[in-house]
């Protein structure tokens, strides 16, 4: 399943579900998140009432997590080459592990999300080496 919401979101741009959420917060319910993303990886919701919790885990990659470097175009035409059948040189990508932290008000509408890394410190100190 993990595998499944990671292809997903990689599909779809990595981040850019950043401006999904940003774009969705007092707007897109429970059930508009998980038709779109599945269940999600884990979920506190109080017995009491009160704001909900979801939390997905996926794995993004440099190129992902900095959409538009000046490498940008060269990194997207190597990708298009690759699905036409042109071998490329380019070694696998690194792959990171962020979470995203999604909020939900007790009528079940996205109240406010973040994204961060599963292990705090991971891509800068990869990146440092």
């Amino acid at each position: 399943m993990l595998l499944a919401v990671t292809a997903t979101l990689a599909a779809c741009g990595g981040p850019g579900w950043d401006g999904y959420f940003k774009r969705g917060v007092g707007r897109l319910t429970q059930d508009d998140v998980r038709d779109k993303l599945g269940p999600p990886h884990a979920a506190k919701t109080p017995v009491l009432g009160g704001d909900s919790l979801w939390v997905y885990r996926v794995a993004l990659s440099e190129q992902e997590l900095s959409k538009w470097t000046p490498t940008f175009l060269v990194e997207a035409s190597q990708s298009v080459g690759s699905l036409v059948g042109k071998p490329t040189d380019q070694p696998k990508p690194t792959l990171y592990c962020y979470r995203y932290l999604l909020t939900f008000a007790e009528d079940r509408v996205l109240k406010s999300w973040k994204r961060e890394e599963c292990a705090p410190g991971t891509r800068e100190a990869l990146s440092a080496r």
